[in-house]
């Protein structure tokens, strides 16, 4: 009997295609800020003259001291072996205590779960909350992995719009207007990444008490917390409304008040049970942070706060620099930021405009040809849920920051319309 031909339903040639990539991977954006700054850096690197806005992190030296620990647990056999997932309970101490001393917010070490850097504090978070289909309120503009973090855990973002004419503070009304019955959560940021907005004390009690009101869960981000500047003030979210406490997460992390976002160390707060479901999940997904940045961590923590005082002072001088600057350009109006290093300027005033020969529709299109026209590395506002805006860091070098936000006067003109 001679060999039987492949049926047309079994043939290789015929089967259907198989994806290469899953469907909840593939619909992630990359990460916008990264992006630009990747992109910059590697102009740079070809010799021309770039000027990078882009970047999420402080252009100052971690603290010797923290450096100096680091350097000595890296010769401690300790830390050359996994150590507790959760992290190790002289770095919980330590957040236990710093969080108490900077927010007033009371914890135990069972309430503290660390993690490598924020983003997976916000993946986690997100992770252990949400069911498929669950929604979660976030406030554009918002940091660019906010949304990505809650559609990888089956969420659905809800985008809640504040603009430049209400200092980009979305407000109670505009949440409840947003709230459906699939609504679990609301993700809260003050000081606010991208745009430096601070919430001020009745409104993040307002809020409070709205969510608590609601039944509803807050993820709250508090890593510049220590960044404010025009002597406001960063109120804990469950400080304010202490019923909360039990439906809410702190985020938090060493990256930006001690600069160390090289060193991946963040920490996520919250009731004991999330905080044993979050565990769970990161002791299949990486299990303990790096041992020497963890004790890097302590040391820092431990400390005192002089390097960000340091930081704060030069940020601030930077960010009069800056608004100024951008104020004058024709078309740009950009409200005065109160928090983080981010200035977030409209550019709505600009787009139609015809530039350097283009005529740009869109922030990324405006983005694109500054890059290309004066070599200025912006984020535009798409990535952030707000077209029409771009996001410039001022955690840069004070010659720098004139040097590229004057390249931006030249090429769009100057008239103080902002």
């Amino acid at each position: 009997m001679g060999v039987m031909a492949a049926s047309p339903s079994t043939s290789p040639s015929t089967a259907p295609p198989s994806r290469r990539i899953s469907s909840r991977v593939a619909g992630i954006a990359e990460s916008a800020t990264l992006a630009v700054d990747a992109k910059a850096k590697v102009l740079k690197a070809a010799g021309r003259p770039v000027i990078g806005f882009g970047a999420g992190e402080p252009d100052f030296a971690t603290p010797d001291a923290i450096v100096a620990a680091a350097a000595e647990a890296c010769h401690d056999p300790r830390n050359h072996r996994y150590s507790p997932v959760g992290g190790l309970p002289e770095l919980k101490a330590s957040i236990v205590a710093k969080t108490a001393r900077d927010s007033g917010l009371e914890v135990e070490a069972e309430q503290v779960l660390v993690t490598n850097g924020g983003k997976q504090a916000v993946y986690e978070a997100f992770a252990a909350l949400l069911d498929p289909g669950d929604e979660v309120l976030l406030p554009a503009p918002y940091w660019t992995t906010y949304p990505e973090a809650v559609r990888l855990a089956g969420g659905v973002p809800v985008d809640v719009l504040a603009d430049e004419t209400q200092d980009y503070l979305v407000t109670v009304d505009q949440l409840e207007a947003a709230r459906t019955d699939r609504t679990k959560a609301l993700l809260f940021c003050s000081p606010s990444n991208p745009t430096g907005a601070v919430y001020p004390p009745e409104q993040v009690e307002a809020i409070g008490r709205w969510a608590a009101g609601h039944g509803l869960w807050v993820v709250t981000d508090e890593i510049y917390e220590h960044l404010v500047y025009d002597d406001v003030t960063a109120v804990s979210l469950p400080v304010a409304v202490p019923e909360l406490a039990e439906r809410c997460l702190v985020l938090n992390g060493v990256a930006k008040t001690y600069a160390m976002t090289g060193w991946r160390v963040g920490w996520m707060v919250g009731p004991p049970d999330v905080i044993k479901a979050a565990t769970n999940l990161q002791s299949h997904l990486t299990s303990n942070v790096a041992n020497v940045s963890q004790r890097a961590a302590i040391a820092a923590l431990d400390g005192d706060l002089e390097a960000v005082a340091a930081m704060r002072t030069a940020f601030d001088r930077r960010r009069r620099t800056m608004v100024s600057m951008l104020g004058d350009i024709d078309g740009v109006v950009c409200p005065r930021p109160l928090g983080a290093f981010y200035a977030y300027p409209s550019v709505k005033g600009v787009l139609g405009r015809a530039i350097g020969g283009r005529t740009p529709a869109t922030s990324t299109e405006l983005a694109a040809l500054l890059l290309d026209e004066v070599e200025v590395a912006v984020v535009p506002g798409e990535a952030f849920g707000s077209p029409g805006y771009l996001r410039l860091s001022y955690a840069l070098g004070d010659d720098d920051l004139v040097e590229g936000v004057g390249r931006m006067q030249k090429l769009l003109g100057t008239g103080g319309v902002g």
